[in-house]
């Protein structure tokens, strides 16, 4: 019976220590990959400098460099857990006119710093906990000639002693669609991510976040119909360039890509959804500014754009694409028509401008407004689920308009 007694506790003990053993791994597997928290983040202004304090977890790894046109000061660093709370978010001041933060590539969060003249880093320092303070990253900036600045922006990079992993906008290559696979797909794209908020409205509500609400209930609604593939451009929120989401379009093969905004006017009375598309020749004044400030997303996230081709878009606006151009301008217009019994609409809703995320040379491209946050009553209605349902109900009934049509056409 003794025996019998310490066979069973054992039996028992066995799985309770694994059990333990279990929860432990988990615990430390967690705590290996905690993302360093911020803080605190402020902004001094010194007699003959700016000093910007970042106060973290843990030690910090770093990679700091200017940009040119604009003047920009960016602070790459590991993925951070960034609380929006106030005493995170500094206030503009001495050098710095703006600053934003988020993720930038996966693994890499970026602090881009406005200048409102031109600057170089004159010293940083790494400082260890002390007097309640936790580990700080102290990056003092100094005024320079703009000669001198744009000689050194992106050329001279500060990095800390144990490097961090270099930052890469290389978007991975998707799987091909299936061959048998006949249903068409959908790419959705909601707009700004990460490092770059977009608009702001009244209330503070961030268009980048409103925007993926809006977009994964749009795909919900379509992968329930059973009658679409969809790929989203991000399904979190993360910093995507504008070409890498025309990348995603294309190599997906697909058949229609709907980019989702949310717009802002100085006019508080200025309301309604629109429809964009692709035209080198702006319809108005207003939509040349919107495409204007679309297109400074990359700018925004701190993107050196001093290599690209200036011909790239007189390049991709050609006989090539033309068909695309048609397919779009089809689609928008059968937009107008359905979310035009749903909700409201900005007058002369069909507009068309230059916008960046809209060039593709082979993927129908639409740039949806789901409407205004600078209207208090409107930024309120595009919070709420009914609104939500009803210009997504109206967005899928026209893709399924589009499609029935493209269908038709192609048995005739």
């Amino acid at each position: 019976m003794i025996f019998n007694r310490t066979y069973r506790t054992s039996a028992v003990r066995a799985p309770i220590l694994l059990f333990l053993a279990f929860l432990a791994s988990l615990v430390l597997a967690g705590s290996a990959i905690a993302k360093p928290l911020v803080e605190d983040a402020r902004i001094g202004i010194h007699p003959d400098k700016t000093r910007f304090v970042l106060e973290l977890s843990e030690r910090p790894q770093y990679r700091i460099f200017t940009i040119d046109d604009p003047y920009r000061l960016v602070i790459d660093l590991p993925e951070l857990d960034w609380p929006d709370r106030k005493e995170t978010t500094p206030q503009a001041a001495g050098l710095v006119s703006a600053l934003r933060y988020g993720l930038f590539t996966p693994g890499t969060s970026r602090v881009v710093l406005d200048l409102s003249r031109p600057a170089e880093v004159a010293e940083i320092l790494t400082l260890p906990p002390r007097d309640g303070r936790q580990h700080r990253l102290v990056v003092d900036m100094a005024e320079i000639e703009p000669a001198v600045f744009r000689k050194r922006a992106q050329r001279k990079v500060h990095r800390s002693d144990d490097a961090l992993r270099q930052a890469s906008l290389a978007m991975p290559s998707p799987p091909q669609k299936p061959a048998r696979n006949r249903r068409p797909t959908i790419v959705v794209d909601a707009g700004h991510g990460g490092v770059d908020p977009g608009a702001i409205g009244v209330s503070g509500t961030r268009e980048k976040d409103l925007v993926l609400t809006y977009a994964r209930a749009l795909r919900d609604k379509l992968k329930g119909s059973g009658r679409y593939n969809v790929v989203m451009t991000r399904d979190d929120d993360r910093f995507i360039p504008l070409r890498g989401r025309v990348d995603i379009a294309e190599k997906h093969n697909g058949d229609l890509f709907i980019s989702l905004h949310a717009n802002t006017n100085p006019s508080s009375r200025v309301k309604g959804a629109s429809v964009y598309t692709l035209s080198e020749n702006a319809s108005d004044a207003e939509a040349a500014a919107l495409a204007a400030k679309e297109n400074r997303s990359d700018v925004i996230a701190g993107v050196d754009l001093s290599n690209e081709n200036p011909d790239v878009s007189q390049i991709l606006i050609s006989l090539a694409r033309r068909d695309a151009m048609n397919s779009s301008k089809s689609f928008a217009n059968v937009t107008v028509k359905e979310l035009g019994k749903r909700v409201d609409l900005l007058r002369n809703t069909h507009r068309f401008a230059g916008f960046a995320v809209l060039k593709s040379t082979s993927v129908p491209s639409v740039l949806f407004e789901i409407g205004y946050m600078s209207h208090p009553a409107e930024e309120q209605q595009l919070q709420s689920a009914a609104h939500r349902k009803r210009l997504i109900d109206g967005l899928f009934q026209a893709i399924d308009r589009h499609f029935d049509v493209q269908q038709a056409y192609n048995r005739n």
